[in-house]
């Protein structure tokens, strides 16, 4: 198929590129709002890149109200704030749900849309903020991409929202400001960068270019699952996450995650179950539909695992793809049932709904009805 893509953003990686943060803003005026969570006053990195921001003449607001729960309402407190400072441009500096936020502020500041107008689809595609990408997790899917995830505050669904073209200024991604995490809750990290990247490695919108992108991701984070797994394994954490981040990234762009992505975010979106434990929960059950789906990729994806394959046939190959992702989920002792996050099914019914509605669920290998995204929540339940 032809392939046609777009990169909105300056990208700059490596540690320390969050030097040139205020360089950047410069660019585009003196005022600019950082759209931030509070959890990052712990590290001093807040005070960090406020300094960096002031010492290029920027004059900095910082907007720090963003709960790890928040749903896009606040973006509309954001964009206020912006709007009535006469913010030049917004910086989202945190996780996943920050970045959201913040692009939903940069989006809504000069135009007054509402966040409902966005929730049901309206966009203007002229009138939106600069916005400059700082996150801090290696894990997001949208960061490149023309639409990301918000939560709906009237019902706690997720919906897709469109970005305009050139909302994305920069994307500065910097492993020494990565969440410092530890144990299980760590590992789940990999787990869910690697549902990601199957997930788009086996999309009907998959090019070589995507491929070429999502091996490398897949096998860099193999390699982190098995290094906390494996005493013996030796590999750099902090620069491959932050390399497989990147490249999950760009690849998913390219073609577009799946179900199991979907689900997560509506979890995360209804209940206080963090995305990475009910995509690392979900991961093993979406593998095995790809199995059926995508046997010969499935099959690579156990070579990039590092698995014994030689000899093997393709449908033994890609179980063993499974099977290394069970096998690791045992060791590290991760749940392994959405029951054990005190979930009810019976509350699950509107997260498939709301996850089978996201619109790149039309590029999955399989057809997925609402009815096939319960069944999914149903065996990992």
């Amino acid at each position: 198929m032809d392939i046609s893509f777009r990169l909105d953003p300056e990208i700059l990686i490596g540690p320390d590129t969050v030097n040139r943060a205020g360089v950047i803003c410069g660019r585009i005026g003196v005022r600019v709002l950082v759209a931030t969570e509070q959890v990052l006053y712990e590290n001093k990195n807040i005070e960090r890149l406020v300094g960096i921001l002031e010492d290029s003449g920027i004059e900095v607001i910082v907007f720090d109200e963003i709960p790890s729960q928040a749903t896009a309402d606040v973006a509309e407190t954001a964009a206020g704030l912006a709007r009535g400072a006469r913010c030049s441009s917004i910086i989202g500096f945190g996780g996943l749900k920050t970045q959201a936020i913040a692009r939903m502020a940069a989006i809504m500041a000069p135009s007054r849309l509402s966040i409902f107008d966005l929730m049901d689809g309206r966009k203007n595609e002229n009138e939106f903020l600069p916005y400059i990408a700082i996150p801090t997790t290696g894990r997001d899917p949208f960061i490149f991409a023309d639409y990301f995830i918000a939560v709906d505050p009237r019902d706690r669904s997720v919906k897709m929202i469109k970005s305009p073209q050139r909302l994305c200024t920069a994307a500065l991604i910097d492993g020494n400001l990565s969440e410092s995490l530890s144990g299980a809750f760590a590992a789940t990290t990999a787990f869910d960068g690697f549902c990601v990247a199957v997930e788009a490695y086996c999309s009907s919108r998959a090019n070589f270019l995507s491929d070429s992108l999502l091996e490398q991701a897949i096998s860099l984070y193999a390699r982190m699952i098995a290094s906390f797994s494996d005493a013996n394994q030796s590999f750099d954490l902090a620069g491959g996450s932050t390399n497989a981040g990147l490249l999950m990234s760009l690849g998913s762009a390219l073609s577009a995650p799946g179900i199991g992505t979907a689900l997560s975010y509506a979890i995360n979106g209804r209940f206080p179950v963090a995305k990475s434990w009910s995509s690392t929960v979900l991961l093993p059950y979406i593998l095995e539909k790809l199995v059926t789906a995508r046997p010969e990729k499935i099959a690579k994806v156990a070579v990039l695992m590092g698995e014994p394959v030689e000899g093997a046939s393709v449908s033994d190959s890609a179980n063993m793809a499974v099977d290394f992702i069970r096998r690791r989920m045992g060791i590290l002792k991760v749940p392994a049932r959405l029951k054990e996050f005190n979930l009810s099914l019976d509350r699950l019914i509107p997260v498939a709904e709301a996850a089978r509605n996201m619109e790149f669920i039309a590029f999955s290998p399989w057809t997925v009805s609402s009815e096939d995204a319960f069944d999914l929540l149903k065996q990992a339940f």
